[in-house]
């Protein structure tokens, strides 16, 4: 009994101390962004417009391929339960519910993680074998500056993007889908959407993509810079990379979303 508590003590002291270092590694690469004028403000936009475009722009097809596939899905199962309830004007807050509130987020961050994590820790990972970051040392260049904050910045506003998109093909590409299984009028399934959509449907839009953007590419940055001197650390930093950012981001929609409904119920003094 013992020996459980101590393992789980263990735990989450271990959890609570990766997360505190995590976020003290945001904060000194923004201080160090801010602060340092090693390198001018054109050099970190190059890097950030790097990340944009191969996390970004590069996910294109992928992404539409998975949006097609959850608003087309959607649309089945709603068309399917249409002779149990009876009522199509419930697509719009369906598709809003699922798509842009819980199903867009989550796969978009599963997508980046995948795709672009990954890249991220065992390019920083090779960089730490090679030597370069001790080289951008020697020349008075900050490593959190020039390597971690661009990537940051970078993946958060492709995620916000990525997000975006996955929201707009999954509504309108997955009524085009299943428009040739069952007829719906475009103008009334446009119309529910219209009237599904709330504020805080944006603010839940924002606060979980630049969350999950934000944990996904600090996640990666600081594991990758974790390896030491050997190659064989890379692969390992890479798959806790992924695995870490997984958790931290299904933590975080998860809670948020908890807190979103709970509020909702509140108000309408159901608890």
């Amino acid at each position: 009994m013992f020996t459980f508590v101590d393992d789980l003590g263990h735990k989450v002291v271990g959890s609570l101390r990766y997360t505190y270092q995590v976020f003290l590694m945001v904060y000194l690469s923004m201080r160090a962004t801010f602060f340092d004028q090693a390198q001018g403000l054109r050099t970190i936009i190059s890097v950030v417009s790097a990340q944009i475009y191969f996390t970004g722009f590069q996910a294109l097809p992928l992404i539409s391929a998975l949006a097609l596939g959850a608003g087309g899905i959607v649309v089945l199962q709603f068309n399917a339960q249409l002779t149990y309830f009876g009522n199509a004007a419930y697509i719009g807050d369906l598709m809003v519910i699922l798509i842009v509130r819980e199903i867009g987020p989550i796969f978009t961050a599963l997508l980046v993680v995948a795709r672009s994590g990954t890249a991220v820790a065992s390019e920083i990972g090779s960089m730490r074998v090679n030597k370069e970051i001790e080289a951008l040392e020697t020349m008075g260049i900050n490593p959190l500056s020039y390597i971690v904050f661009p990537r940051i910045i970078g993946g958060v506003i492709s995620v916000l993007c990525l997000a975006f998109y996955f929201d707009v093909i999954a509504v309108f590409g997955g009524y085009f889908v299943t428009r040739i299984i069952q007829d719906m009028p475009f103008t009334f399934y446009t119309e529910a959407i219209a009237q599904a959509f709330a504020a805080e449907d944006v603010f839940l839009y924002f606060l979980k993509n630049t969350f999950s953007g934000m944990i996904i590419f600090v996640v990666c940055c600081y594991q990758g810079l974790l390896v030491k001197q050997s190659p064989h650390e890379i692969p390992q930093v890479t798959t806790k990379a992924v695995i870490n950012s997984i958790i931290f981001v299904l933590i975080f929609n998860i809670l948020t979303s908890a807190l979103f409904y709970l509020n909702q119920i509140t108000k309408l003094g159901l608890i």
